[in-house]
């Protein structure tokens, strides 16, 4: 199979992205505390594919120990498409594994068939699913959101003020 290498800045980057906690904006930047973990790492992952080639689910990891290079290479995983360079695809058991290695910082990932067919092939892509949870989660929210202002008291309200202004009293002079 045809193995793809990763540049060691798209690895600090990918690596940085999960380990490095949510900071506030300052006027500093925060200081830096990573580095590139120093051993060779192995992850495979067992992928049930589709019928175009589209990861549908993950069957069974062998995880390493570094649990942010699991996190992104199984994150990975559930991404991705397999197909021949045809475009076509089959579905499929296969095995995906993800290969560091400390000296050049490069991730090398194989991919190869274990079975050919499964139940799943009209089953939509993990990563499909993935979208359409987070834009339902996000609908909801919004919809929440609006629920919970409705229910807010109005400014004028709070200020105790009226929405129309009062008519001020007409000043009448006495006849001269």
């Amino acid at each position: 199979m045809k193995s793809l290498g990763w540049s060691a800045v798209a690895l600090a980057v990918i690596l940085s992205a999960t380990t490095f906690p949510c900071v506030a904006a300052t006027s500093t930047p925060p200081p830096r505390h990573y580095s590139l973990p120093t051993v060779p790492l192995h992850t495979e992952a067992i992928v049930e594919v589709n019928k175009k080639g589209q990861v549908v689910r993950i069957k069974s990891t062998k995880p390493c120990k570094v649990q942010s290079f699991n996190i992104q290479t199984f994150g990975n995983a559930l991404q991705m498409w397999i197909r021949r360079p045809d475009g076509t695809a089959e579905v499929g058991l296969y095995r995906v594994s993800y290969d560091y290695d400390p000296k050049t910082h490069g991730v090398t990932r194989k991919v190869a068939l274990v079975s050919a067919g499964g139940t799943w092939g009209n089953d939509e892509g993990a990563a499909l699913v993935m979208i359409e949870q987070a834009r339902k989660t996000a609908q909801e929210e919004k919809q929440h959101e609006e629920e919970q202002n409705a229910k807010l008291p109005s400014l004028n309200q709070i200020r105790g003020a009226s929405p129309t202004p009062k008519p001020e009293p007409q000043i009448t002079l006495p006849p001269a």
